[in-house]
């Protein structure tokens, strides 16, 4: 049996404290479970900046376009913010999602039903949420050119974004829309900002072209700003939403908190093939580095996504999130995810999850 190559990315902040545990669940899969795999670890964002003055070092990029799957924690720190706008942390992010042409972001937002009173919107609105978010990641206005800032000649300043789509980037994300959509309950909400930007219009003619190759598939339309609205007032109305990089970027977030913590939330970044790069959706949260109070569960759920998508093992990614129910069904709690009550350490979790997989072993 070949083994699969992981390349691990941990960042910054919180991510190599959150990475350690999912590669500890990794170490599990493959001695309890026979997974057959070998991990390197690289530098990407403000640590790939520390080692050789990048955010993307060459050696990184080099054995990401190598690996079969990436495993990301995260990057950022207020440490980087005076940097060069392209030597920041950020920048390799963007970079590397580019150059590994990942286009289509995965961001799953489903409410365990033990955690639903760490949701700040009432038990009845949010349980049984299970949405599926496809975020277009590699164009739009984080990609646009020209972009900066400049002088006008009134010697004021001014910034710019410039905000643009091609044909083939929507009809590429609206298939891997429907082609999940397929998979799960066939229907498809695509959200735009179509009666303000032209790009929008353009948006939402390929996708109903788009969708005449997919006739099972019940597809809609929603304004980006009703859809911000409606995933608050009445969520489970989704099951998969479409959008651009940056609304995605917005609503996947708001999503998050509906299921009581953007700590337990992962995400899927892929290429047109099914390679893919998994990460936690929340930040590098630079101010409980080091404390241990960090939640490892987005990223080991990531671990699940990869299994999934990339790695064809679909039964121990589900083993994988069985596990996890398992875990909060006996009670253990990051703060994040406490509501009050006793919480546990990054460490303890990530022992937990490992210690429920091994019972799944038996």
């Amino acid at each position: 049996m070949s083994l699969k190559k992981i390349a691990v990315l941990p960042g910054d902040g919180i991510g190599p404290e959150i990475v350690a545990e999912a590669v500890k669940l990794l170490e599990c899969l493959q001695q309890d479970f026979g997974f057959g795999m070998e991990i390197e670890s690289a530098a990407l964002g403000g640590a790939g900046y520390d080692q050789s003055g990048d955010p993307l070092p060459q050696e990184t990029l080099a054995l990401c376009q190598q690996a079969d799957a990436v495993l990301l924690g995260a990057v950022g720190g207020p440490q980087y913010d005076t940097l060069e706008r392209d030597m920041r942390p950020e920048r390799g992010l963007l970079r590397i999602r580019t150059e590994l042409e990942l286009f289509s972001n995965l961001r799953p937002a489903m409410l365990y039903p033990q955690l639903a009173s760490a949701s700040s919107l009432k038990d009845e609105i949010v349980a049984g949420l299970d949405i599926m978010i496809v975020r277009e990641l590699t164009g739009g206005i984080y990609f646009g050119q020209p972009r900066g800032i400049r002088e006008l000649e009134n010697g004021e300043r001014q910034g710019f974004n410039t905000l643009v789509y091609a044909e083939h980037e929507v009809d590429r994300i609206a298939r891997s829309a429907f082609d999940i959509a397929m998979l799960r309950n066939k229907k498809l909400c695509s959200v735009d900002k179509a009666n303000v930007l032209e790009v929008s219009e353009l948006w939402r003619e390929v996708v109903i072209k788009v969708s005449a190759d997919y006739p099972e598939v019940e597809l809609s339309h929603m304004y980006v700003d009703n859809a911000s609205m409606q995933l608050v007032r009445a969520p489970k109305q989704f099951d998969v939403m479409v959008t651009t990089n940056m609304f995605g970027d917005i609503l996947s977030d708001t999503a998050a908190m509906l299921t009581g913590s953007i700590g337990m939330l992962p995400s899927a970044s892929l290429d047109s093939a099914g390679k893919g790069m998994y990460e936690p959706i929340h930040g590098s949260a630079p101010d409980i580095v080091g404390k241990s109070m960090a939640n490892p569960l987005a990223t080991i759920l990531s671990v699940a996504m990869m299994l999934r998508y990339s790695l064809g093992e679909a039964e121990l990614a589900n083993k994988i999130d069985l596990a996890v129910g398992n875990v909060l069904n006996q009670g253990f709690r990051t703060a994040d995810i406490a509501d009050g009550g006793n919480s546990v350490s990054t460490v303890a979790m990530g022992d937990a999850v490992v210690a429920a997989m091994r019972a799944l072993s038996s």
